[in-house]
């Protein structure tokens, strides 16, 4: 808000007191500037370490040849990242989650994300390796076909991946491979395909390596099942459709203290569903409990928390094959 809304919407304060509030007004958003250390490209970040710059588009950092350095809070641009790390800052952030630094992990991060630790005045020592690589690099490669898959590009870094150290010392072998590529050879069409190839490899690994850690969670987590149908009941029980209508995935992930991805791809691994399918047949059991106690399709449709009487006719009708007319009168036959 500048000098003349101030002036329209608090006409009673003097011109001192609107000076002082858009001076204060722009401390706070300096301040709020200085946090960040933005990651418009690649290499960026290794600039901001003092480590050696090799490609115009692809970075790759190793720690341990640093020594101590300072925090950053990054704030990624229309850049891509892989951390292979030992050790994470403490109290680190990713968005509004939080690193599980207690081992090892590898954690990835996407255009827009917030990674890091603002600066605090401290240093400390890292082991292993980062990865930067732009956006615009990948354009045209199998990476946006397979982007889709890559749902760890979205997942709360308290879920990382917690690597084995076999799975860590490959990622770091591969890391060291895509450095020592770049270091001596020229950035040409040609090369920059085989770098492709090595970005793509470390992204195929990480999935992989994911999948092992769901399977791992759907062996320890074997009642996530019966937690998600306690958020579901719960959230009827106290009336939540009312104002907010029908349960969804973000919220049961919440709820679950997961991300909708993570979320996603362990129940996959518990139950062969996914939320969505979990949810709807959730709904149908309900529906079909509620219509017959003798309520009729719109009693249920409302008490449901659906917007509209026929919206509900649909979904009854997509997931069990008949209208909700139709299964009151099948129950009604001798």
């Amino acid at each position: 808000m500048g000098l003349s809304e101030l002036k329209e919407y608090l006409p009673n304060l003097s011109i001192f007191a609107i000076d002082a509030i858009i001076w204060i007004k722009k401390r706070i958003f300096a301040n709020e500037m200085k946090d960040y250390l933005y990651l418009n490209h690649a290499n960026d970040y290794a600039q901001s370490v003092g480590a050696e710059v090799h490609h115009p588009m692809v970075s790759v950092v190793h720690f341990d040849e640093l020594g101590p350095i300072a925090h950053t809070l990054n704030k990624m641009g229309d850049v891509y990242a892989f951390f292979v790390q030992d050790n994470f800052p403490a109290n680190a952030t990713y968005g509004m989650g939080g690193y599980d630094t207690s081992k090892g992990s590898l954690a990835a991060a996407s255009p827009g994300q917030i990674i890091g630790k603002a600066d605090d005045g401290t240093l400390e020592v890292y082991h292993g390796w980062t990865l930067h690589f732009e956006a615009e690099f990948m354009r045209g490669t199998a990476f946006e076909q397979r982007l889709h898959d890559y749902h760890y590009f979205s997942y709360n870094v308290n879920e990382a991946l917690h690597t084995t150290e076999g799975e860590k010392q490959l990622l770091w072998q591969l890391m060291w491979m895509i450095r020592r590529f770049i270091q001596h050879r020229e950035s040409t069409p040609q090369t920059d395909r085989i770098l492709q190839d090595y970005i793509l490899l470390v992204c195929d690994y990480a999935l992989l390596f994911y999948q092992r850690q769901f399977q791992d969670a759907a062996r320890r987590q074997s009642d996530l099942l019966s937690r998600f149908q306690w958020v579901l009941t719960d959230y009827y029980e106290h009336g939540l459709q009312r104002q907010h209508g029908l349960p969804n995935v973000k919220y049961c992930a919440s709820e679950l203290c997961l991300s909708p991805s993570y979320f996603g791809d362990v129940m996959r691994s518990v139950s062969g569903e996914s939320p969505t399918q979990v949810i709807q047949r959730f709904l149908i059991d309900r529906a079909k409990s509620l219509l017959v106690s003798g309520l009729s399709a719109t009693q249920v449709s409302d008490n449901l928390g659906f917007e509209y009487p026929q919206h509900f006719t649909r979904f009854f009708k997509k997931n069990t094959g008949i209208q909700p007319s139709k299964y009151i009168a099948s129950l009604k036959r001798p």
